[in-house]
């Protein structure tokens, strides 16, 4: 049997594997992914991609202009409702359009809100990975896999047979069966399977039904069946999720009655409806009771299996998928220890249930008001509420004097330990640009004003000393603070400086000058990387 070696392995073609493959990649670590289907998915699925997944994969060149024009000519305008069918004379709305929150998101943010769907965005990353030089293998499932003190052993299966992959670590993203976190014994916890869907993609003229530059997301309740339809896609296709009983076999599903099911919820009988692809999937609230398993780490639904309803799901595996390519990249080319692992789990697995609670109880909320009991009250599961999450763990210094309380809004990042850095606008030789551009590429030193030059000239001692990856900014020398909000929003004074991780979150700040910046620099260093 055929042997190989790569640092990382990724399991998995989704969301979570593509992203985690593709900046790999971008970084220069060798990557070896395997997908048991035969490529990206077919089906739009998840539709929306949130702006802070959006900043953690913007800094591979062109890819967030690339996912943006996925949707060009479409509007922002998202509507939910809920409805009997199309036609209803009088749907609910949930949400009308969502600008206010899109506004909003504008002042915190400068990364897009990509409306787009899945098997799209999907294809984009599958691209730029392979361009970057990730090895994606479709048509290839993991076979079985063995851990020791120095690494995994997988055998994988591919249409040229059985060979064997040595690698460091192993990406888990294999879906919400997840066969690797079975074959680790990985308890979960979280309410179950709450129900099984059949996703009904098709093609139907649906003028007067459907709005210009708007997609609806529409939850009907009829008395055929519960579901849920997606219009206004414009990529051709609309999608139909329709709840199907227990134990309901998805070979009753045919072309026949998916087209009927269609017009039950258009509202159309007469509707000539061409069936582009079926499939069946668990609607499940299933949370990893832990994201790691040795050297095994869970992303995407592996890790955190959650219903739809809030619109979350994709933005946080592909979050997933970002977050461990750069810890792993620090740990494999010796800048991080390998300790330094454990802060994925510690930063990741809250934000993931609080994802999936919020997303359980948007559910509740949109089913019949009978069925709602045993239901969490409604979370605030805002993409801006994502942005402004405060992280925990041994890679984040908190400060003597922080208690940890919350701010007066707390949607808006700021700069204390564990919040993504606050956007603030800066000009660089004549060009306008963001804090959030800054970061990315390896950790970045931001200090304050003329006085701040002692960092800079730390951080390159540091850099040397440790063998990091450190870029060193001074503001208000290099840079300058357009709207002088830099020392407020990041809570530095003249002479200061905060450290900025690789995923835009801030490990440390000084607000004032120290007697001996080089060894305070190298001291937090050591503490945050595990060396």
């Amino acid at each position: 049997m055929e042997r190989e070696r790569v640092p990382i392995l990724v399991v998995g073609g989704g969301y979570a594997g593509l992203s985690a493959a593709t900046l790999l990649a971008w970084r220069g670590v060798p990557v070896t992914l395997v997908e048991r289907h035969p490529g990206t998915s077919i089906q739009p699925k998840a539709f929306g991609v949130g702006p802070r997944a959006i900043e953690l994969l913007r800094p591979v060149p062109g890819i967030e202009q690339e996912l943006s024009d996925i949707w060009a000519g479409i509007g922002d305008n998202l509507r939910i409702a809920i409805a009997r069918s199309l036609v209803d004379p009088d749907p609910h709305f949930v949400m009308e359009d969502g600008q206010e929150e899109l506004a909003f998101l504008t002042g915190i943010t400068p990364a897009a809100n990509v409306a787009a769907p899945q098997a799209a965005i999907e294809r984009v990353l599958r691209r730029r990975a392979e361009a970057l030089g990730a090895d994606l293998r479709f048509s290839t499932e993991l076979v079985s896999l063995d851990q020791d003190d120095d690494g995994v052993t997988a055998v994988i299966r591919g249409k040229d047979g059985e060979r064997v992959v040595r690698a460091d670590y192993v990406v888990a993203a294999d879906g919400y069966r997840s066969p690797l976190r079975r074959m680790l014994g990985v308890p979960t916890s979280g309410k179950g399977v709450l129900g099984a869907m059949c996703s009904i993609m098709f093609d139907a003229d649906l003028t007067g039904l459907v709005e210009d530059r708007t997609v609806t997301l529409w939850y009907l309740q009829n008395d055929v069946f519960t579901g849920a339809i997606v219009t206004g896609t414009g990529v051709g296709a609309h999608v139909l999720g329709v709840n199907h009983a227990e134990g309901e076999s998805a070979a009753g599903y045919t072309d026949e009655r998916c087209a009927e099911l269609v017009r039950v919820a258009t509202g159309r009988p007469d509707l000539n409806v061409r069936i582009l692809d079926k499939t069946t999937f668990a609607l499940a609230h299933v949370l990893a009771d832990t994201y790691r398993a040795g050297r095994v780490f869970f992303a995407g639904d592996s890790a955190h299996t959650m219903p739809p309803t809030g619109g979350q799901g994709g933005s946080t595996a592909l979050q997933d998928g970002c977050d461990l390519a750069w810890r792993l990249w620090l740990v494999v080319t010796g800048q991080a220890g390998p300790a330094f692992l454990d802060t994925y789990d510690a930063e990741r697995r809250p934000i993931g249930a609080m994802t999936a609670d919020a997303q359980l109880a948007n559910l509740g909320v949109r089913m019949p008001p009978e069925a709602r009991h045993g239901y969490p009250e409604p979370l605030q599961d805002s993409a801006a509420g994502l942005i402004g999450h405060r992280y925990h763990s041994t890679a984040i210094l908190d400060e003597p004097d922080d208690d940890g309380s919350v701010l007066e809004d707390p949607r808006v990042p700021h700069g204390r330990p564990g919040s993504r850095a606050p956007h603030v606008v800066l000009d660089w030789e004549g060009r306008r640009i963001s804090t959030i551009d800054l970061f990315g590429s390896g950790f970045a030193l931001l200090a304050s004003g003329e006085g701040g030059r002692a960092w800079v000239d730390a951080g390159r001692q540091v850099k040397e000393r440790l063998g990091v990856q450190l870029m060193r900014l001074l503001v208000d020398v290099e840079l300058m603070d357009v709207e002088g909000r830099f020392g407020q929003a990041y809570g530095v004074n003249r002479g200061g400086a905060v450290l900025v991780r690789p995923d835009g979150y801030v490990a440390w700040r000084s607000p004032d000058p120290v007697e001996d910046p080089a060894a305070t620099l190298e001291r937090v260093m050591r503490q945050i990387l595990s060396r």
